[in-house]
């Protein structure tokens, strides 16, 4: 058999850590976690520290990227179902203990948790190397929306063996790091999630654009930006949107993303506007030119969507948990309903899209909310994590402590 990855260059420039990082998603894939993935290794290559990447391979005419202080490996994949743009790396435990039996990292980061996520563990562990682990994706909540309820206790077994094999576990909010802990996961720490307040701005609003949605300036237009999947209970925001053209016919319902859920969600919503997937300034312009931002996600660990609708001058209706309970205070910049309570979530939608001064003023507010959001200090603390990790992995060998192999 083929050997599943091809290694690249290695940068030769001075560094502070050697850290591998291993993930099945990253940029240019337009998902929260690739995107939260590349700004972190941005941030580690900006604090001094060298990166080594290895993701598969996302194309046929995909090629490693190499920098200064940095590599990237390519591992084989497969199409995730429903998912075809994105891939599931595969095993890859012993190409990797050549590797880093070769050039040995000093921590290893896992940021996902499918078959290549897996092997890295069984592979750092194999060779004594510290690792840490991340968790970006309720996967066991996942199961209530495609129909396979009973698979979640054995889905939640599993992400708590993987995360427990790992030194560390990190999570995007204390609220979840305390649902991991009393969930049997041991070791957990929290590391934030920033947002660019330079991309995302209520300056990039465009009356051109909302000309091409049917909408007049004093249009109200709602938003959701995502991926349109069962999981992000997009059916709630269309009852929602209904249920304020009650009161308010003229307003507009803006979906960004694609998705399985998409034809679906467009034969039951036909005068939504379906913009498709979008990234960059393009992105940052659909927020900006909405005035709503409503997530009716029950499934997030984060979502990034939401800080990126604040900085953009959107006020956010969400229900109180994840990146909405961490950010959104209730007739400040949004309002927030209880987890599950479908009718207060359409309530505050209607609250806000009827009154359009408290909505102005929310909007002026959601910026500033998160304008300390800064992804250099997310970045700081991540690298002092990992560089303790380092050190008590060390003082335990010196001592003959612990360090069990795969």
């Amino acid at each position: 058999m083929d050997d599943p990855l091809t290694l690249q260059h290695l940068s030769s420039a001075a560094r502070q850590l050697r850290v591998a990082v291993v993930t099945e998603t990253y940029p240019p894939e337009v998902n929260g976690v690739a995107m939260t993935t590349g700004r972190l290794v941005d941030g580690l290559l900006a604090l001094g520290h060298r990166v080594q990447l290895i993701r598969p391979r996302q194309g046929a005419d995909d090629r490693a990227a190499v920098g200064e202080s940095f590599e990237e490996v390519l591992a084989r994949g497969l199409p995730i179902p429903r998912y075809n743009h994105l891939k599931m790396g595969l095993p890859a435990r012993s190409a990797l203990i050549r590797m880093w039996s070769l050039r040995r990292p000093d921590v290893v980061q896992v940021v996902t948790e499918g078959p290549l996520g897996w092997s890295a563990v069984a592979a750092a562990r194999k060779l004594r190397l510290p690792v840490v682990t991340e968790f970006h994706t309720n996967f066991h909540t996942y199961s209530r929306y495609y129909g396979i309820g009973w698979l979640k206790q054995p889905v939640a077994a599993y992400l708590r063996r993987f995360h427990n094999k790992g030194g560390l576990c990190l999570v995007p909010t204390p609220a979840l790091a305390e649902e991991l802990r009393a969930g049997g996961i041991r070791r957990v720490e929290v590391v934030a999630r920033g947002v660019d307040t330079t991309l995302f701005t209520p300056a990039r609003r465009d009356e051109a654009l909302r000309r091409n949605w049917g909408a007049t300036p004093d249009t109200l237009v709602l938003a959701v930006v995502g991926r349109v999947a069962p999981e992000k209970n997009l059916g709630l925001a269309l009852r929602a949107f209904a249920a304020l053209r009650v009161q308010q016919p003229d307003a507009r319902l803006l979906i960004v993303g694609d998705g399985p859920s998409r034809a679906v969600l467009e034969r039951a919503e036909p005068d939504a506007i379906f913009a498709g997937m979008r990234s960059g300034a393009d992105l940052a312009a659909h927020y900006a030119s909405a005035d709503l931002f409503l997530f009716p996600s029950l499934t997030e660990t984060f979502g990034n969507v939401t800080t990126e609708a604040l900085a953009s001058g959107l006020p956010v209706v969400g229900f109180d948990y994840a990146a909405a309970g961490e950010r959104v205070r209730n007739g400040v910049n949004g309002w927030l309903a209880p987890p599950e309570d479908e009718d207060a979530f359409i309530a505050a939608v209607c609250r806000l899209g009827l009154d359009r001064q408290a909505c102005q003023e929310m909007a002026r507010a959601a910026r500033v909310s998160v304008m300390d959001a800064d992804w250099a200090a997310v970045s700081g603390r991540l690298a002092s994590l990992l560089e303790g990790e380092v050190e008590a992995h060390e003082s335990g060998a010196a001592a003959g402590g612990r360090v069990a192999t795969a």
